[in-house]
């Protein structure tokens, strides 16, 4: 297998570093992804958590949305947390008026479904094939998924509270996305899960 692909971070905005770190840790080498040009440099790419606005309007800013939906229509591994759930969605609920997404994976997302910044919560999450133990999952102004389509592989549900059933870890492809942070809790399994992910997709086009 290819030792270490070379897998982007979307550094428009949100967690950057830290999912730099977990990546590293994952046995990949990273890049920070801003211009088109360094889109075309990478294996595959994460789309950061933050603020799925504010990360849309800078991707039109920097002339991104464009490449990265023709990288990602052309095969292109990516992995999409909290908003880049919602970035990577095909369709979502509660954006603002004009808001646009990458797209890639056949869902429905609903923004901030979870509630507002105080609502954000902790809750172990059992995710399917990536990790036997349940994993600990921090929720920030979280999405969830509302629905999907026939091709889409859901991976965790919330397990507690009001909201216990709702789908919060899918993959579709070569796309995968989660409602929560995986990359603030020191638990790579998530980051392992997708370096693989993007070490077989490579071998394949090889």
């Amino acid at each position: 297998m290819t030792a270490a692909p070379e897998i982007g971070v979307l550094a428009l905005q949100g967690d950057v570093r830290e999912h730099a770190r977990a990546l590293e840790a994952a046995g990949a080498r990273t890049r920070s992804v801003r211009r088109p040009e360094e889109l075309e440099r990478v294996d595959a790419l994460v789309l950061p958590g933050g603020e799925s606005t504010t990360m849309w309007k800078l991707a039109r800013a920097f002339d991104l949305l464009d490449p990265l939906r023709k990288r990602i229509e052309a095969g292109m591994p990516a992995y999409g947390s909290c908003a880049g759930m919602i970035m990577l969605a095909d369709r979502i609920r509660d954006g603002i008026e004009g808001q646009e997404t990458v797209g890639g994976i056949d869902m429905t997302v609903r923004r901030n479904a979870f509630g507002r910044q105080v609502d954000s919560f902790e809750s172990d999450v059992r995710l399917s094939g990536i990790a036997d133990e349940p994993y600990h999952a921090v929720f920030i102004r979280a999405p969830w998924v509302e629905s999907v389509g026939a091709g889409v592989e859901v991976l965790g549900r919330a397990e507690t509270g009001s909201n216990a059933g709702r789908i919060v870890a899918v993959r579709q492809g070569r796309l995968m996305a989660t409602a929560f942070h995986p990359e603030l809790t020191g638990d790579f399994r998530v980051h392992h899960y997708f370096a693989d992910m993007v070490r077989r997709a490579t071998e394949q086009e090889d």
